[in-house]
């Protein structure tokens, strides 16, 4: 019996993620640009990359405007993605939700994302991930999808 609860277990918890990877395809001395603001699995990938060593850069702001649809105000901004940026991350991503039954030892938020990045000299989409998940776990397995994108050692001078 235990058995088919931890298979029926491990069967719906692949059903939350769906990811493609061009993998060695990321050169890690190399500028990527994100948008700024963001909830919380936007504002984590920022650093997150940061914290491998990445330069991050959110652009500068070149307009920004308020727009009003069905009473709700909503500020729309522009930015310019710098020059020298090789990598674009985009997130779009609802609003976590608080969840302490589903993810009380993995940081109680479940998300619900999709991220992409692609290459901006190429103009290839090398990852794209359509996911959901407690924070800690979805955290864990975008450190494993960067390991196996980033290009090793000698590999980044060609």
């Amino acid at each position: 019996m235990k058995f088919y609860i931890i298979s029926l277990m491990t069967l719906l918890m692949s059903a939350c993620n769906s990811v493609y990877v061009k993998p060695n395809s990321i050169d890690t001395t190399q500028t990527f640009y994100a948008s700024r603001g963001g909830y919380g699995m936007q504002r984590s990938v920022k650093e997150h990359l940061e914290k491998r060593g990445i330069k991050v850069l959110v652009g500068k702001a070149t307009a920004s405007r308020d727009f009003i649809a069905d009473d709700t105000n909503i500020e729309i901004d522009s930015s310019s993605i710098p020059k020298n940026t090789r990598y674009i991350v985009k997130v779009s991503e609802r609003k976590e939700r608080f969840n302490p039954f589903w993810c009380p030892f993995n940081g109680f938020w479940w998300w619900n994302f999709n991220i992409s990045i692609a290459d901006q000299v190429t103009g290839e989409e090398l990852m794209t991930w359509r996911g959901r998940g407690c924070q800690n776990s979805s955290l864990r397995m975008f450190d494993d999808i960067l390991d196996e994108m980033e290009v090793k050692g000698n590999e980044q001078n060609n």
